[in-house]
């Protein structure tokens, strides 16, 4: 119940948005969250702890803009193309972390991003620190005109929908009720007969896959593929959403990403000090609300029912 009434209200709230707060900084948001809803899904359903997610966020957002930039691509098809990079990224790094398990998984996961940023500063394409720049928006279908701001909100909140539509499939069928039988008890899921490393390499790839597909959506939106979109601090950033709207639920990392987006934009004048501040109400929100946001707010209703 508490579900369809979150949903509910982020589905007037997305469709409304645009007439109170600026399009794009909106758009950045639904980016964010559908990027933390991704990582939530490998964290806080199948228990994996992976530093490397902004490798997926922002290489898929060179691919989108260099075959949008290069090739003459739809926007379509170049996010497309982009979550297409993501999901066999995925697969290549989800083949070799899973083998590891706990800190040694994060560890390869985050050397295996470096990886990643390192090409993204050394290839020609890229623009190296000064990005990939004038990425065009294009047409949707040959008739919808991007460059228009409402247009393009309605386009990526749609991008958001589909995408957060199947994580919550994911995560409300038997595939997902295995991810949390091996998030709770791996050596039981795998005595029951469940090939464990089949089930969490394919949430690495999905995860994965969702991911660049914001990173994606992301580049067409600014016209611009940055090098932080795949610096660790990215990594990082997704970990905060999650973990301060609530890890392991449906909608925490929405809620997480919106509060911590509109955290930095509102303390953006305090300039290097953002980092402090932000890190200081993720520790406090630790100590406190250790279920997040989201998690503290089932916790008092299921109180009040029970």
């Amino acid at each position: 119940m508490t579900n369809r009434i979150l949903f509910i209200l982020m589905l007037v709230a997305g469709l409304t948005a645009p007439l109170f707060a600026y399009p794009v900084f909106v758009m950045d948001l639904l980016c964010f969250a559908l990027f933390a809803s991704a990582f939530n899904l490998l964290l806080g359903y199948a228990g994996l702890l992976s530093f490397g997610h902004a490798a997926f966020f922002g290489g898929a957002a060179y691919i989108t803009g260099y075959v949008t930039k290069e090739w003459g691509f739809t926007p379509l098809l170049g996010i497309l193309a982009g979550a297409g990079f993501a999901m066999v990224l995925g697969a290549a790094f989800g083949f070799l972390a899973i083998r590891r398990q706990g800190i040694y998984f994060a560890m390869v996961t985050l050397a295996l991003a470096q990886i990643i940023y390192f090409l993204a500063l050394q290839m020609p394409f890229t623009g190296g620190e000064n990005g990939l720049q004038g990425i065009p928006r294009g047409h949707l279908f040959g008739l919808i005109d991007l460059n228009n701001s409402l247009a393009m909100y309605y386009f990526v909140f749609a991008i958001f929908l589909v995408g957060f539509g199947i994580i919550y499939r994911t995560i409300n069928s038997p595939f997902g009720e295995v991810l949390q039988a091996i998030r709770e008890n791996e050596s039981r899921a795998l005595s029951l007969g469940y090939d464990v490393d089949h089930f969490k390499l394919l949430a690495f790839v999905i995860s994965a896959t969702l991911a660049g597909l914001a990173g994606a959506t992301k580049a067409i939106i600014f016209q611009f593929a940055a090098l932080t979109n795949a610096h660790w601090q990215t990594s990082g950033e997704v970990i905060l959403m999650t973990l301060v709207g609530g890890l392991g639920t449906v909608f925490g990392p929405v809620v997480g990403a919106i509060t911590v987006g509109a955290l930095s934009h509102e303390l953006s004048a305090f300039g290097s000090w953002v980092q402090v501040i932000l890190g200081t109400i993720f520790v406090v929100c630790v100590m406190v609300f250790r279920r997040g946001i989201i998690g503290e707010i089932q916790r008092l209703a299921s109180r009040k029912q029970g």
